[in-house]
């Protein structure tokens, strides 16, 4: 259509502001690398940033999450330009949000609202679907008061008492029912979640995990040659996608899972028990890292918090550092006397520091999209399949032998 607000299917693309504060807790390098994953998340929305806003706060503004000044600058912008949303990354209060509409009037959303928004267009099946529904109504409830503002209480006086439930109140009870209802709903999926990974048997179970957009469902692929959705772009999967894969003689299951993000919402975290019980109860972990991504120390941290928070952080773990084929660093100049960074390590330096920290039969480094040093994880996950196998089935202990001969 020739028309910058359309995309190539005709949709019109909503453009947005985003939103951030720097305080004791987050520093300026920390706070526009949350930005970039933001803008991110919003161009997997299907949204287009043009402008992001920033300021230096010793806590976010408990009425409007910046400063007044700060706000006023971005319904400046808004004024003079075609925004039709502002996006915030930190989670907004119920009061907050009402007292941004109200001033902006426009679209005002939050990280979590964002990410639960995407969870809702990526989910597929009636599992993933039930679990982003119960997510989206927990979130919803207590900010129930800014979506009737337009609505009074039922007028009092004599003659005019009864029941007089307000329409919030009438909005609230329902959502609590429905909040009720996908809880049971998802403990009958859980229960059969369960029935489905007892009915595997015993087989050895490996569960890839990682940071959103590493290359799981890539890797996926490679491994059990089978072909799992996968796009660069966040949270491609959803579902817990379970294959049965023989790598030399030995079969187990390869469990993809969803990926794991910053600041991810707490109820998405609750929702979505039965995809982190594929985690639970895997024997073996494969967490896949972006060795590209300037920031990937911090994703390996983030992941394996949520890792510790499920008590699964024990577990045998390959540690895969994915995209070497992307990986660059900026040499320094022999009269740079700054501090040296991890961006002035080379793939070398960074491949010798990992393995030293690490067992190094635990560490690998591949290009899932060149598929490169893929035999050489395949290796490092029949070491740790096999280990497990044998304690396992020890009387065939004697089949490996003559298969390795």
């Amino acid at each position: 259509m020739g028309n910058e607000r359309y995309n190539h299917t005709d949709k019109l693309i909503e453009t947005c502001v985003l939103v951030g504060v720097v305080t004791k807790a987050q520093t300026e390098e920390e706070v526009a690398e949350y930005l970039d994953e933001l803008a991110f998340l919003a161009e997997t929305a299907g949204a287009k940033t043009v402008k992001r806003f920033v300021q230096k706060l010793e806590f976010p503004n408990p009425k409007t999450f910046v400063g007044s000044g700060k706000l006023q600058d971005i319904i400046d912008y808004r004024d003079n330009n075609d925004i039709d949303m502002v996006i915030f990354d930190d989670e907004l209060s119920p009061s907050q949000i009402r007292n941004i509409e109200r001033a902006m009037e426009c679209k005002v959303l939050d990280r979590s609202n964002l990410i639960l928004d995407i969870f809702a267009s990526r989910a597929q099946t009636a599992d993933a679907k039930t679990q982003v529904e119960l997510a989206q109504y927990q979130y919803l409830l207590p900010r129930l008061t800014r979506m009737w503002t337009h609505l009074e209480r039922q007028k009092g006086g004599i003659g005019m008492r009864g029941p007089g439930e307000t329409q919030i109140e009438t909005d609230r009870r329902i959502i609590k029912d429905k909040i009720a209802k996908l809880k049971k709903k998802l403990v009958k999926i859980d229960k059969q979640k369960n029935t489905q990974r007892q009915n595997r048997g015993k087989l050895v179970r490996a569960a890839l995990v990682g940071y959103t957009n590493v290359g799981k469902s890539t890797i996926m692929n490679l491994i059990s040659k089978t072909n799992v959705f996968a796009e660069n772009k966040l949270f491609a999967t959803l579902d817990t996608t379970v294959r049965k894969v023989t790598v030399q003689n030995i079969p187990f299951l390869l469990s993809d899972t969803v990926g794991f993000i910053r600041k991810l919402p707490p109820q998405l975290v609750e929702s979505f028990k039965s995809t982190l019980d594929e985690v639970r109860e895997a024997d073996v972990l494969i967490h896949v890292l972006d060795i590209s991504h300037k920031c990937f120390e911090d994703h390996y941290n983030t992941v394996n918090q949520t890792l510790r928070e499920i008590e699964t952080l024990d577990k045998p773990t390959i540690l895969v550092f994915n995209k070497i084929d992307a990986y660059t660093f900026i040499e320094k100049e022999e009269d740079d006397l700054t501090p040296r960074t991890r961006e002035n390590d080379t793939l070398e330096d960074l491949q010798k520091s990992w393995m030293s920290k690490m067992n190094e039969s635990n560490v690998v480094f591949i290009s899932a999209h060149e598929k490169a040093n893929i035999d050489e994880l395949r290796k490092k996950l029949y070491d740790q399949i096999k280990e497990i196998h044998i304690t396992r089935f020890p009387y065939n202990d004697f089949l490996y032998q003559n298969y390795e001969e």
